[in-house]
C-alpha cells in the first residue's frame, strides 16, 4: 500500500482541489491511502474528516507581517511544525508530498525536502502565494491553474474539481436545479454569491437593486453566506440563501452569474460554461483580479472593481447585459472555451508520476531535471 500526504488548508478554495485530487487518486490506486495534513482551526478540520480521510494536524502559522511578539515566535514555531512534519513522514512511510497551499503547506514543503519525499504542488491562484513560489524551487512536479501564472516548472492542470461540478450537464440538470431552489421555469435566473463566506458589498448592492432585476423580467439566486445579515426577502423572485450546499444545481438552474474571482469559482463557471460578472475581492495581493484574465480576454466575463459595483452599475451596466440574450449566449460559448474538466485527474497524474519517477531513481526525488511538458514560463513571479 502507497501512503501519500496531502498538505494544505484554511479555506474552502484549498480544501475542495486537494479532496478532489485525493478522490481521484484513490479511486485510480485503490490500494492508496491519503493522510491530510492541516490545521485545527481551518475548514479541513470538519471536510477532511467528513469526506472519510486522517487529518493530521500542526499549529496554524500565519507568516509575520510586521516586525512584533509574533515575528519573534514566529521562526521557532514554524520549525517545530516543520520536525512534527517529518516525524508524520516516516512514521507513515509517505511516498509523496502533495501542497496546496495554505499554513500547512510550507513545513511541508520543507520536510518532503529534508527527508527526501518526492514533491508536488497545485497552485490555484493565477498570482502565486509564497509557500508555492519557494516550493517550486524544491520540486519540477508544479501544476498551475491559469495560463497567465509565472511559477517555476509550471505547467496548466487546471483546477481540480468536485465530481459533481466536473460531470454537470446543465441542460439535463436544470429541471431538477429550478425544483431545488423553488425558481420559476419561464423566467431566467441570475446567481449571486461571493463564496462560503458571502461578499458584504456585492451583497449590499445586489440586495437593494433586486427589485430592479426582478422588474427587468430576471429572477435572482442570492447567496449571502452564512455570517450575512440580509434576511429572506418577501420580494417576489428574490430568494436568498445563507449557504448552498448544491452549487452544481445552482448552477444548472442559472443562465448568468455576478461573484468574486476566486480562482474556484472561475474555474467551475468557466467548466460549466456559465457567463458572469466578476467583481474580484479588493483586499489582498490582486490575485482575484488576475485569476479572471483567462475567461475576461476570452469575452466569458466581465470585470468591474468592487468599488464601481453599485447601483447605478447594476441599473446601467448589468441590465443592459441581462436583456441582450445574443450576448449572454455568445459570452456562454466563451466562457467554456477556457474551461477545464479534468483538473483532478492531471493533478494526479502529477502525483503518480512524481512517485514513478522517485522508484526510477532508487527513492530519491527528482528535483533537477526540467519539466519538457508545457509551461507557463520559468521564472519566478516576483
Amino acid at each position: 500500500m502507497s501512503t501519500y500526504l496531502f498538505a494544505g488548508g484554511g479555506t474552502a478554495g484549498h480544501v475542495n482541489p486537494l479532496l478532489a485530487v485525493a478522490d481521484r487518486l484513490t479511486e485510480r490506486a485503490p490500494d492508496a491511502e491519503v493522510l491530510v495534513l492541516g490545521t485545527a482551526e481551518g475548514l479541513e478540520s470538519r471536510l477532511v474528516p467528513m469526506r472519510g480521510y486522517d487529518l493530521l494536524t500542526i499549529p496554524r502559522l500565519p507568516f509575520p507581517r510586521k516586525p512584533n511578539a509574533a515575528a519573534l515566535r514566529f521562526p521557532g514555531a514554524f520549525w517545530r511544525a516543520v520536525k512534527r512534519t517529518e516525524q508524520l513522514i516516516r512514521e507513515h512511510d509517505v511516498e509523496v508530498v502533495l501542497g496546496v497551499g495554505g499554513y500547512a503547506a510550507a513545513p511541508a514543503y520543507i520536510a518532503a525536502r529534508r527527508t527526501g519525499t518526492p514533491l508536488v504542488v497545485h497552485e490555484q491562484n493565477a498570482k502565486p502565494g509564497l509557500a508555492n513560489r519557494l516550493a517550486a524551487f524544491l520540486t519540477d512536479h508544479v501544476g498551475v491553474t491559469f495560463s497567465n501564472t509565472r511559477l517555476r516548472h509550471g505547467r496548466v492542470v487546471g483546477m481540480p474539481l468536485r465530481r459533481e461540478i466536473e460531470s454537470l450537464d446543465r441542460r439535463a440538470s436544470r429541471a431538477e436545479g429550478l425544483a431545488e431552489f423553488g425558481l420559476d421555469a419561464d423566467r431566467p435566473v441570475l446567481l449571486v454569491t461571493g463564496g462560503s463566506s458571502g461578499a458584504r458589498s456585492i451583497n449590499r448592492t445586489v440586495n437593494r437593486a433586486a427589485a430592479t432585476i426582478v422588474g427587468a423580467g430576471w429572477q435572482v439566486l442570492h447567496v449571502v453566506g452564512g455570517k450575512s445579515d440580509i434576511g429572506p426577502s418577501d420580494l417576489d423572485g428574490y430568494h436568498v440563501l445563507p449557504y448552498c450546499d448544491r452549487m452544481d444545481l445552482a448552477y444548472a438552474a442559472s443562465d448568468f452569474v455576478v461573484s468574486r474571482s476566486g480562482a474556484g469559482m472561475v474555474c467551475e463557471l468557466t467548466a460549466v460554461g456559465l457567463p458572469s460578472v466578476l467583481v474580484p475581492y479588493p483586499v489582498g495581493n490582486g490575485e482575484q483580479r488576475h485569476n479572471a484574465k483567462d475567461v475576461v480576454d476570452a469575452g466569458g466575463a466581465v470585470l468591474v472593481a468592487d468599488a464601481e459595483f453599485d447601483e447605478d452599475w447594476v441599473t446601467f451596466q448589468l441590465l443592459d447585459i441581462l436583456q441582450d440574450r445574443a450576448r449572454i449566449a455568445d459570452m456562454t460559448v466563451r466562457a467554456g472555451s477556457v474551461g477545464h474538466r479534468d483538473g483532478a485527474d492531471r493533478m494526479t497524474d502529477l502525483v503518480l508520476d512524481a512517485a514513478r519517477t522517485a522508484t526510477k531513481n532508487t527513492g530519491t526525488t527528482n528535483t533537477g531535471t526540467t519539466n519538457t511538458g508545457t509551461t507557463t514560463g520559468t521564472t519566478e513571479e516576483p
